[in-house]
């Protein structure tokens, strides 16, 4: 069956439902260049405008998912379910690097394709491309071995995994349609579904340091996900967890991946940071059928890391697509180090009231730790690290953090952003939950 693609643009600039077929035949146009880059940026447009029902949702997803390859992972002979999660992004964020091998040391088995850093948030595969010799791009041979063997492979997107996203996200990124929740939901889903996954978990941010403005937009994005997923056959949840500071004690790509170490050894954990990582692996395990509540999935989460499991998975993952043997035990001899380290001092004493953590991704940005434009290179060394959190009390020339820089230039150019970045008070401030609400398809639970 064929359609003119102008005549799918008129309908949904009007506010016409599109029925599976228009869409699906879209979607593959797309994948395959038949569809122009006008095209796509007037069918993007109008659905930025007129929106999409469920169903049109669920159809334009599936036809996006089956543009490309489709993983079936039924001939490896895997013991344990298929799942991955997925975040909208943030500051500080490595909850992948962690939650990742968790969930194969608990039986799951994670095909995890990450992104790199967009805007102010941080990006799983620049932070692992900071461990020397990682391959974020291996052959699909070598991919499928590392999920048999390891459990876990966290890798980039490949050409085969869907061709159609890769077309709409670029038209949607320079046409200011890239705010859609229809077509972000259609993104998200078609390339994770496209993995062959048994259960998904959402990880939507909240806040100041958030992709979506409100948390009624967040709220908004995280039902259509589950929805989507659940009705396209992968059981999925979605948590809203906070992003109105920094969610680990440091935001860069090598400062976070050596956090990520001592997390997993058990020398250091960041609550918050810990907190995000239980609860959206508990949701995983149930959903998958791993565990039958989230009270065994949590005994079961905290047994595999703090009896090491979780960092012997972390770091046969990372030998297995090239990385170090010795990661582990002495990452810090492998990870690339920044020339300058400078504290931050407090100019005041009082207690840590807020966070700008927007601006604090960008000061990343700006030291060279992410990209202004798509061909940057990025300095895997710089960013911050040993930050302080909302409600730490703090005394008058204390660190703040540490900035870790190229020049002294640029350390104290970041030093001086901090005045605004971070807002000190004499009275110990409300703080904000870790967590806010728990969806799932057939309800919505606040926590």
């Amino acid at each position: 069956m064929s359609f003119l693609p102008q005549e799918i643009i008129r309908k949904k600039r009007d506010g016409i439902a599109l029925s599976q077929a228009e869409l699906s035949w879209f979607a593959q146009g797309v994948g395959t260049g038949t569809i122009g880059e006008g095209q796509i940026a007037a069918f993007a447009m109008a659905v930025y405008f007129q929106g999409l029902s469920t169903d049109e949702r669920v159809a334009l997803t599936a036809a996006m998912r089956d543009s490309g390859e489709i993983s079936d992972w039924s001939q490896e002979g895997l013991d344990g379910p298929i799942i991955d999660k997925h975040s909208t992004g943030g500051v500080g964020d490595c909850v992948s690097l962690i939650l990742g091998p968790l969930l194969a040391a608990c039986g799951g088995f994670v095909p995890m394709i990450s992104g790199r850093g967009l805007g102010h948030s941080g990006g799983t595969l620049d932070k692992l491309e900071s461990i020397p010799g990682y391959s974020v791009t291996p052959d699909n041979h070598l991919f499928r071995k590392t999920i048999r063997d390891v459990g876990v492979a966290i890798i980039g997107q490949t050409v085969n995994f869907a061709p159609a996203d890769k077309r709409f996200y670029a038209t949607r990124d320079v046409t200011a349609t890239v705010e859609s929740i229809d077509l972000i939901t259609a993104s998200i889903l078609s390339k994770k579904l496209a993995a062959g996954l048994d259960a998904l978990v959402m990880d939507v941010k909240v806040g100041n340091g958030a992709f979506m403005a409100t948390r009624d937009q967040s709220q908004q994005l995280a039902q259509c996900i589950v929805e989507v997923a659940t009705r396209l056959g992968t059981p999925t949840a979605a948590l809203l967890t906070d992003m109105n500071e920094c969610l680990a004690f440091s935001a860069g790509n090598a400062v976070e991946v050596a956090e990520v170490v001592a997390f997993l050894k058990g020398d250091s954990r960041n609550p918050r940071l810990e907190k995000v990582v239980l609860d959206l692996g508990a949701e995983l395990l149930v959903l998958s059928g791993l565990e039958l509540s989230r009270e065994d999935a949590f005994i079961k989460l905290k047994d595999r890391l703090d009896g090491g499991y979780a960092a012997e998975t972390f770091a046969k993952m990372v030998s297995s697509l090239g990385g170090p043997l010795d990661f582990l035990e002495v990452c810090e001899t492998h990870l690339p180090s920044a020339k300058v380290e400078l504290p931050i001092e407090s100019i005041k004493s009082g207690y840590v009231d807020n966070v700008d953590t927007r601006v604090l991704g960008m000061c990343v940005v700006e030291l060279g730790g992410g990209r202004v434009s798509a061909n940057d290179k990025v300095d895997h060394s710089v960013g911050f690290s040993r930050l302080k959190g909302v409600g730490e009390y703090v005394e008058e020339g204390e660190a703040l953090g540490f900035v870790h820089a190229k020049s002294p230039e640029d350390a104290d150019l970041a030093i001086k952003q901090f005045e605004r970045i971070y807002g000190i008070s004499e009275d110990m401030p409300e703080l904000s939950p870790v967590i806010y609400e728990r969806i799932n398809f057939e309800a919505t639970e606040t926590r």
